[in-house]
């Protein structure tokens, strides 16, 4: 089978996205590296959660363009406030007790200007620049951890980083 021993670009998989999440980084001028985290409003599932931009894909969307919707929706940002947009090749199963089954998350991010403003939608009632460091402390699900070190990459090594790029179709640029 080719797409277990790597000589196919291309596997699928019948287990729909359900959830795609977008860290948004920063480099701020003095160099120091930023993530943005987003307290969910109250009535909402986990209400209080720092997080991500978060969100369900809508019928016929891909879960790139799901990230890039998201992050115009709840933060009103769009591709011009980016500097860039990374897949972060991190998938997530979390089990849901609600439909007695598993989620499946699809995670990226996204590289912002530093000068570019944060416009949060009524899904968020706050919103922090913060470092990876306090970033960790504060968000609570144990694949973030993984996902501000491969964020922490991407600022640090334009290189490595290149090999995630995405353009707005989702689309990897490398290769």
């Amino acid at each position: 089978d080719s797409s277990v021993t790597g000589g196919s670009d291309v596997c699928s998989s019948d287990r729909p996205v359900g959830v795609v999440e977008c860290w948004l980084f920063r480099v701020t001028a003095y160099g120091a590296l930023e993530v943005l985290l987003m307290r969910r409003s109250a009535g909402r599932v986990f209400e209080g959660l720092w997080q991500p931009v978060t969100g369900r894909p809508e019928a016929g969307e891909t879960a790139p363009e799901t990230a890039l919707r998201e992050v115009a929706e709840e933060t009103g940002l769009d591709w011009a406030d980016l500097d860039g947009f990374y897949t972060l090749d991190q998938v997530v199963q979390l089990y849901s007790q609600a439909r007695n089954g598993v989620t499946h998350l699809v995670l990226y991010a996204a590289r912002v200007r530093p000068d570019a403003v944060i416009r949060r939608s009524h899904e968020h009632t706050a919103d922090r620049w913060v470092t990876p460091d306090v970033a960790v402390q504060e968000a609570i699900w144990p694949a973030y951890r993984e996902s501000l070190a491969r964020i922490r990459r991407l600022a640090e090594e334009p290189g490595w980083a290149a090999w995630f790029a995405l353009d707005r179709t989702g689309r990897r640029l490398a290769g």
